[in-house]
C-alpha cells in the first residue's frame, strides 16, 4: 500500500479518536463509521485504496483480530458472577444458540434448495454469533436491567467460541460433498475434522493455564513489569493458536478455550486483558471493519440476490427472535425483555472474521451467495442496531420503572 494511502486511513482514525467522546454521544458508532469510510475509499467507492491487492495482509489482520477476540472474550468471562446469575446467559447459550443455528440451517436450505446442507449449516453458524459492541449504548446503560445486560455480554463473549466448530465442521462437510480437498489435509476430511476439535481445547487448556501459573508466579515475585504483562497476554494467545496448528488442532478454538482457562486460572488482576484489548486490541477492530467496508461489502452488494437479502432480514429478525423467546420460556421475564434479548443480537466482528476465514481456507462450493448473505447481514446490524440502541434501552427503562 502507497504511503498517501495509508496516510489517509490514519488520518481517519486520528480523527474518530480526537472526536470519540462526542461520537459516543451520537447515533454514530465506530462500526458504521469506518465500514462507510472504508467503502468510500475502496472498491464500492472511489477506489482510492487498493486493498484488494493487499490479500496476505489483509487476512493477516482478520486472523490476529479473530485469535484476539476469542481469546481475550473468554479471558475476561467472571466465571464467579456467572454462577450467580447464569440462568439467562445459560439458557441462551444453550438453548437459544442451537435453536438458532438449527432453524437459520432450515430457513437457508428453503431459501437456496439446490445449496448442500452443509453450506445451509455454515451460513446458519457464521451468522449466529453476536457481537454486543454493536449495540454498546445497551451493555454500557445502567438504566438496563443489569441482568439483561450481563446476559447480552456474556452470550457475545462466548458464543463465538461455541460457533466455532461448527462452522469449521459445516466447512469441512461442504467440501466433503463437494468432492475437494484441503491442501495438506488427510484423505478423510471427517476425520482432519475430529482431530481440529478434539486437539484445538487440548492445546488450549494446557497452554492456557501453565502460561496463567507462570505470569502468577512472575509478578507475585516482581519479576514481571505492568507494561510487559499486556505483551505476555497477546503471546500467550497466538501461542495457543500455533501451538493447535502445530499437533493439528484448530488453532482459533484454541485461543478460545486458552483464554477461559487463563482467566480462570491468573489469580494476579487481569486488569492488563482490558487495557490492552481497549487499545491495541481496538485498532485491529478498526482495521478490521475498515476492510470489511472497503473489501468485503463490494463483493457481498455484487453478488446480493432476494434470497441473500430475505436470509440477511431473517437472520436479524425471527431466526434470532424465536429461539431466544423459546429458551427464556418459564424465567419470569417480561414479553418486552424477551423482545429486547432476541433483538439485540447484533452480528458484526465475529461473522465477519469467520466469513473471512472460510473464503481465505476452503474453497467451499457457492462462497460467493454465502459472503454475500453476511454481508448484506452485518451490514444491515452495523445500521440498525446501532441506532436503535440507545432508544430503545431509554424505552426499556422508562417501561421497568
Amino acid at each position: 500500500m502507497e504511503h498517501v494511502h495509508l496516510a489517509l486511513i490514519l488520518v481517519a482514525i486520528l480523527a474518530f479518536a480526537a472526536l470519540s467522546r462526542r461520537l459516543e454521544a451520537s447515533v454514530l458508532t465506530m462500526p458504521m463509521v469506518f465500514t462507510a469510510f472504508g467503502w468510500l475509499i475502496g472498491q464500492g467507492g472511489v477506489d482510492l485504496v487498493p486493498m484488494e491487492a493487499e490479500r496476505k495482509v489483509i487476512y493477516a489482520i482478520a486472523e490476529v483480530t479473530l485469535i484476539l477476540v476469542l481469546f481475550s472474550d473468554a479471558s475476561r468471562v467472571d466465571l464467579r458472577s456467572l454462577e450467580r446469575n447464569f440462568a439467562l446467559p445459560l439458557r441462551l447459550l444453550l438453548v437459544g444458540m442451537p435453536l438458532t443455528i438449527l432453524l437459520g440451517t432450515g430457513v437457508a436450505h428453503a431459501v437456496s434448495p439446490d445449496e448442500p446442507w452443509a453450506m445451509a449449516l455454515l451460513v446458519a453458524a457464521i451468522l449466529t454469533p453476536t457481537d454486543a459492541a454493536l449495540g454498546q449504548a445497551v451493555v454500557a446503560s445502567e438504566s438496563v436491567p443489569e441482568r439483561l445486560r450481563q446476559s447480552i455480554n456474556v452470550e457475545s463473549g462466548l458464543n463465538d467460541g461455541l460457533a466455532l466448530p461448527v462452522v469449521m465442521v459445516a466447512a469441512l462437510g461442504a467440501l466433503e460433498m463437494s468432492g475437494r480437498q484441503i491442501e495438506g489435509a488427510p484423505e478423510s476430511l471427517m476425520r482432519f475434522a475430529a482431530m481440529q476439535v478434539a486437539l484445538g481445547p487440548l492445546t488450549g487448556l494446557a497452554v492456557g493455564y501453565g502460561t496463567a501459573r507462570i505470569l502468577d508466579f512472575a509478578i507475585a515475585r516482581g519479576l514481571a513489569t505492568v507494561a510487559y504483562q499486556g505483551i505476555y497476554f497477546l503471546a500467550t494467545a497466538l501461542l495457543c493458536y500455533v501451538g493447535a496448528e502445530i499437533v493439528g488442532g484448530n488453532g482459533f478454538i484454541a485461543a478460545f478455550v486458552g483464554g477461559l482457562t487463563f482467566g480462570h486460572t491468573l489469580k494476579s488482576s487481569r486488569d492488563f486483558i482490558s487495557e490492552f484489548m481497549e487499545g491495541e486490541g481496538q485498532f485491529l477492530t478498526i482495521c478490521t471493519f475498515l476492510i470489511f467496508g472497503a473489501v468485503l461489502v463490494p463483493k457481498g452488494l455484487a453478488h446480493a440476490t432476494w434470497s441473500t437479502v430475505l436470509l440477511a432480514i431473517a437472520f436479524l429478525t425471527f431466526v434470532r427472535m424465536v429461539p431466544v423467546w423459546l429458551s427464556l420460556a418459564g424465567t419470569g421475564l417480561e414479553p418486552r425483555e424477551k423482545l429486547f434479548l432476541g433483538w439485540f443480537g447484533p452480528r458484526g466482528l465475529a461473522s465477519i472474521l469467520f466469513a473471512l476465514l472460510i473464503v481465505d481456507r476452503y474453497a467451499v462450493p457457492g462462497a460467493d451467495e454465502m459472503l454475500a448473505c453476511v454481508v448484506l447481514t452485518v451490514l444491515l446490524s452495523i445500521v440498525l442496531h446501532g441506532v436503535t440502541a440507545g432508544p430503545l434501552a431509554a424505552r426499556l427503562a422508562r417501561q421497568t420503572e
